[in-house]
């Protein structure tokens, strides 16, 4: 038997640039499933997306969905595509991060969320927590670019695609710096010396932090705890009950800091090299 992707749809040039097309997937040209392939609104269109994959009940377990994704992979490749990326929900983890861990896709990043049912939680006794200034916004920005941009070409993004797409997200997130509605920026202090900063963003019905950050002298005396149960703080005070941040692949302590506090991981992204 022959499983092929018969196009189900033309394809599509969105308003942000990106492009995208639906797919049957078929068997001996008896549909049995289907794929959407898209390229990244973040990345451009060097990296493409497997934004859906279906196959039905009675056909799972065959080696379809396989066939079917590396398929999806050489349209990715005639689309000079030189990445391929997709993201799990956490639902459908264990067949699909089989599936993409046997055609060579790795872990990139997970997304976590907490449900914040209790009050909120106590700031250690001798931490103070206020607004970052406009000088201290100022060099925050010069940092939180290098290093984002830094994290993303780590993880195999083209430098020039890592550096555009952390100025990208600054433009997008922050257009009016400290002043940009919904978007909190503090710094943590101890006997007046600062020790770290948090970016929380306030969405309709959630919290997100983007950033997290312990100064480097001050690190491994627990204030990244300290920041978080700020963000929690801040979180409930603007009546958001869910928050949620992206962690990397890696980034052990991290990882471990927001388990200990009840975060549950929601998704997993994964990424792989179209050689």
């Amino acid at each position: 038997m022959t499983t092929t992707l018969r196009p189900a749809e033309p394809l599509r040039q969105h308003p942000d640039g990106t492009r995208s097309r639906r797919y049957q997937v078929c068997v001996n040209s008896r549909p049995v499933g289907e794929i959407r392939l898209g390229t990244s609104p973040v990345l451009g269109d060097t990296v493409a997306r497997v934004d859906e994959l279906r196959i039905a009940e009675a056909d799972r377990r065959r080696g379809r969905g396989t066939i079917a994704a590396l398929a999806a992979e050489e349209v990715a490749r005639g689309w000079g595509c030189r990445q391929i990326e997709t993201v799990v929900p956490v639902a459908a983890a264990d067949s699909a991060l089989r599936l993409f861990d046997a055609l060579g896709y790795t872990l990139r990043n997970r997304g976590m969320e907490k449900r914040l049912d209790a009050g909120p939680p106590a700031l250690p006794p001798d931490i103070l927590e206020r607004p970052m200034t406009e000088d201290e916004f100022t060099a925050w920005r010069a940092r939180e670019h290098e290093r984002h941009a830094r994290a993303w070409a780590e993880r195999g993004v083209p430098e020039a695609a890592a550096r555009a797409r952390a100025g990208d997200d600054q433009a997008r997130l922050l257009p009016h710096g400290l002043a940009t509605e919904g978007m909190l920026l503090s710094v943590l202090e101890r006997a007046g010396t600062r020790v770290g900063t948090l970016w929380l963003a306030l969405r309709e019905d959630t919290a997100y932090v983007y950033d997290v950050r312990t100064d480097a002298a001050e690190r491994g005396r627990g204030y990244g705890r300290a920041l978080m149960l700020l963000a929690e703080r801040q979180a409930l005070a603007a009546g958001r009950p869910l928050i949620g941040l992206n962690v990397f692949a890696g980034n052990t302590p991290a990882e471990r800091l927001y388990e200990s506090l009840g975060y549950e991981t929601v998704t997993y992204s994964l990424s792989k090299p179209l050689l």
